[in-house]
């Protein structure tokens, strides 16, 4: 463990923005959604009705156990019920990726094995970053309790506020040790990152299922388990002990298994490649997909599950915000109906998925460029144009598809819940809609790789404030100036108003210019070598 505590402190000094932009989120978007259950339901007969749509199936399994619906349904038990299961994605994510940044990534990169050629010893690294994600969690908890325990609400109690932030707090725990086993497992980055994320992911689905069906599986899963603490209800300690038990043992389990494998090399040994390659890595398209095909596949299954589930409440939206005066006057839209609007809302939410899909895709071009393999490629016969067009392709490509891939699986739960088999192709087409959006978004990103390439990750912020604006927009009656500033603001709220092409025409044409304009500013500029 020599030098520990320095690593600590590198791991916090590359977080600096990263870390605290995560818990700000959070901590808002918490304090948000409380501000909208006090709106939206103000009095006891509203939560009643919301509470008696919650008790279908779907509205369960895309919630949380039925418990919470039993005893006065009040804001607090509202906030438990609602928020735990979804905060369980956000917190598990938060602390997957850190996890993974300080430990696997350090190995491939080759920065862990010059840093351990000095005084170091061979669990720092994984200790610190174990360290830096539970510190993490821990500091979002308190912030979570604090928030909570401020707001003056019916069911708001001091001491759920406390359960739930130590609930939440739990969960980063437990995910963090899991993290550290995955990246024990592989020897790179993007399936030590997938590892954890499909066991996050699984958790909230075994929790979903078990809600609704045999109960055994909720309490297979931590998600579950920090679930039926109950906070704001029964106020119950003794199941975040179940999850505090997961996290000594991962975490554990990853320094034993730390101790089995090769700097540099994972547990499982990598698959052999084939005899001879495939004729498609000849060309700049192919080499593209064939790097980062895992990635794409990954952003599909998740846009897969979310369209899935949103689309198994459609047959109950217009009565769940029917009973909503509120945010039924926000969201009106001429002509439509509740259900419509519902799904133009769902379909936005799934364009978020595809936006950041196709940012994930271009920066794969960095990270080749980075880690020095873009250069050998461009010694070559191969010019620049050629193998940055792949990558645009690709990225574009990649986008497109989870974009329909959503579509239809919102069409098809949809068609599923209701019993209009129209659904399924009228969602599908629907979710195209948004295809423009996701194309500008990925020229935006190209034109900050040729121009500022050091400046990429600040494509992440198109996504980030996509999602803002759809789940906060209503909550603070964002002006329209704003919403236009995301692409998705832009785009026809369809099925709930007509389509109209200008728009996405003009949104087209800026993607084509900002591509092109990415792709003069990678033939004019010097690439970096690691």
């Amino acid at each position: 463990m020599v030098g520990t505590g320095t690593m600590v402190r590198f791991a916090l000094r590359r977080d600096r923005v990263r870390l605290p932009v995560w818990l700000g989120l959070l901590t808002l978007t918490t304090a948000a959604s409380v501000a909208s259950f006090q709106s939206n339901y103000p009095e006891p007969e509203d939560r009643a009705g919301a509470a008696e749509t919650l008790r279908s199936p779907a509205g369960i399994a895309m919630s949380g156990p039925e418990h919470y619906l039993d005893e006065g349904y009040d804001i607090g038990a509202m906030t438990g019920h609602q928020l735990l299961g979804f905060f369980a994605l956000a917190v598990g994510l938060m602390v997957v990726l850190t996890v993974v940044r300080h430990t696997r990534v350090e190995e491939e990169t080759g920065r862990a094995e010059l840093v351990r050629s000095g005084v170091l010893g061979r669990h720092a690294q994984l200790a610190a970053a174990l360290t830096v994600a539970a510190a993490a969690s821990l500091l979002l908890g308190a912030l979570l309790a604090a928030t909570l325990a401020a707001v003056d609400a019916d069911g708001l109690t001091a001491g759920g506020a406390l359960l739930y932030g130590a609930a939440t707090a739990a969960l980063g725990l437990a995910f963090a040790g899991t993290a550290g086993v995955a990246a024990q497992i592989t020897a790179f980055s993007r399936g030590a990152t997938g590892l954890g994320l499909a066991v996050v992911g699984a958790a909230y689905a075994l929790r979903s299922v078990g809600d609704v069906g045999p109960t055994a599986l909720s309490w297979a899963s931590p998600v579950g388990w920090a679930q039926r603490s109950y906070p704001f209800v029964d106020n119950r300690w003794w199941p975040l002990l179940l999850l505090l038990a997961l996290a000594g043992v991962t975490a554990a389990l990853a320094f034993w298994l730390s101790t089995r494998r090769d700097l540099n090399a994972g547990l499982r040994p990598p698959r052999p490649g084939r005899p001879g390659a495939a004729a498609s890595l000849a060309t700049p398209l192919g080499l593209a997909t064939r790097l980062g095909r895992g990635t794409a596949l990954g952003f599909a299954a998740g846009a897969l599950l979310l369209g899935a589930m949103l689309g198994s409440v459609l047959s109950d939206a217009e009565q769940m915000l029917e009973e909503v005066e509120e945010m039924a006057s926000q969201l009106a839209i001429a002509g439509a109906s509740i259900t419509d609007i519902f799904t133009s809302v769902c379909l936005s939410i799934l364009a978020i998925v595809a936006l950041a899909a196709v940012v994930a895709a271009l920066n794969r071009a960095r990270a080749e460029e980075t880690d020095g393999r873009a250069e050998p490629l461009l010694a070559t016969a191969l010019s620049r144009t050629a193998w940055i067009g792949g990558q645009l392709v690709f990225a574009l490509g990649a986008g497109t598809l989870v974009l329909l891939v959503a579509g239809l699986a919102l069409g098809a739960a949809g068609a599923a819940s209701t019993g209009d088999a129209s659904l399924l192709p009228e969602l599908a087409l629907a979710s195209l809609a948004y295809a423009p959006a996701v194309w500008f978004t990925g020229g935006f990103a190209l034109a900050l790789f040729g121009w500022f390439p050091r400046a990429m990750a600040a494509a992440w912020a198109i996504p980030a404030y996509a999602m803002g604006v759809v789940f906060l927009g209503e909550i603070v009656d964002l002006p329209d100036a704003l919403r236009e500033l995301s692409p998705l603001g832009h785009v026809p709220s369809v099925p709930a108003a007509g389509l109209e092409w200008p728009p996405l025409l003009v949104l087209t044409a800026l993607a084509a210019g900002l591509s092109w304009l990415g792709v003069l500013g990678v033939r004019r500029r010097d690439f970096e070598l690691p």
